[in-house]
């Protein structure tokens, strides 16, 4: 993409600033008036439609002013964006999201929920879906006479928790002998080996009995995680976009889209050489996502990368601040799983 000069790049980050804000196409008089650009109104104009000619920007009416193409963003991000700092209060939330969650499925419901609040769009995240990720512990803990929590925690920092219906009838040194055989079970295996795992033997019919219970529950663990998680928050913003709401059959696909947890996911964990990845429009490889654009971060454990989160919104989402947001929320993630982990 051949550089513009810095006049038409100086427009096109004010074109692009006042869609954003605004969501209406934005005429040369505004960008004059309110811009100091050192050329007239009518010169803007030319600016204007050579930058239309050249792709940049779209005019959606004869009459109207100019908004972003794709391309136009694509050369906004790429070329652009200005690395401020972000603010301290939305640090604060971020980190208030993200602190002390005991499960990283809880961790992400807070963090996306916590993004879609300060971005006004769709969050999403998804966690890798991994086969080959070795088991670092399980363990029983009672709750009550008949309950009990299975905690299971991966080498990359993953904790699952999952309750367990306990026999009739279970004592705490069945309870305890389950442990000591259920540390050896599952220690150093895969989750694609437990998904197939059998139940183990302690050579005590009741405590085999729990044991088959507990055997079942770490199956469905190691059958949720290989599958990967899909955790999406915001809904209501994205629906409430003007650009949506002003066209009715273009809202009725975004509907049926955010539907698709496949598409979701397929748009979370495209592969991507560097991050954070931002996907544009027409850039998506699904065309459910054209209408779309994504910002996509990868957060780890260690150097252990453990999963995606990302931003969703219209082609006229807010670049700087939503790479900005999503820089900081994934190392708060990877400090919270960290700490879990030790």
């Amino acid at each position: 993409m051949e550089p513009l000069s810095q006049r038409k790049e100086n427009i096109l980050r004010a074109v692009i600033v006042e869609y954003v804000a605004a969501a209406e196409p934005v005429p040369s008089e505004l960008l004059a008036q309110k811009y100091d650009l050192g050329v007239r109104s009518a010169t803007i104009r030319n600016e204007l439609a050579e930058m239309a000619e050249q792709g940049f920007l779209e005019q959606p009416h004869t009459s109207s002013g100019r908004v972003p193409s794709d391309q136009g963003y694509r050369y906004f991000v790429d070329r652009l964006l200005v690395g401020t700092p972000l603010e301290k209060e939305k640090k604060r939330q971020v980190n208030e999201a993200t602190d002390e969650e005991d499960t990283l499925r809880e961790l992400l419901k807070h963090t996306t929920k916590a993004l879609s609040r300060l971005t006004h769009l769709l969050s999403a995240a998804a966690t890798l879906r991994e086969g080959n990720v070795p088991v670092r512990n399980a363990v029983l803990t009672v709750l009550g006479p008949t309950r009990a929590l299975l905690v299971v925690i991966l080498h990359n920092g993953l904790v699952e928790n999952r309750v367990v219906e306990l026999p009739q009838g279970t004592t705490i040194e069945q309870v305890g002998r389950i442990n000591e055989a259920l540390a050896a079970h599952v220690e150093a295996k895969t989750l694609g080996h437990l998904t197939r795992c059998k139940p183990f033997s302690t050579g005590d019919p009741p405590t085999d009995r729990l044991a088959k219970v507990v055997c079942a529950r770490v199956q469905d663990v190691a059958r949720a995680l290989t599958q990967g998680q899909v955790i999406i928050e915001g809904e209501e913003y994205i629906l409430s976009q003007p650009e949506f709401q002003r066209d009715a059959a273009l809202l009725e696909r975004l509907v049926a889209n955010l539907e698709d947890e496949s598409a979701i996911r397929q748009a979370l964990v495209a592969e991507s050489d560097t991050f954070p990845a931002v996907t544009i429009g027409k850039e998506n490889p699904d065309e459910k996502m054209h209408t779309l654009s994504i910002i996509r971060q990868t957060f780890s454990v260690g150097d252990e990368e453990a999963g995606t989160i990302a931003i969703i919104g219209p082609t006229r989402l807010n670049y700087e601040h939503g790479i900005r947001l999503l820089d900081y929320t994934a190392i708060a993630i990877g400090e919270t799983l960290t700490k879990l982990l030790r």
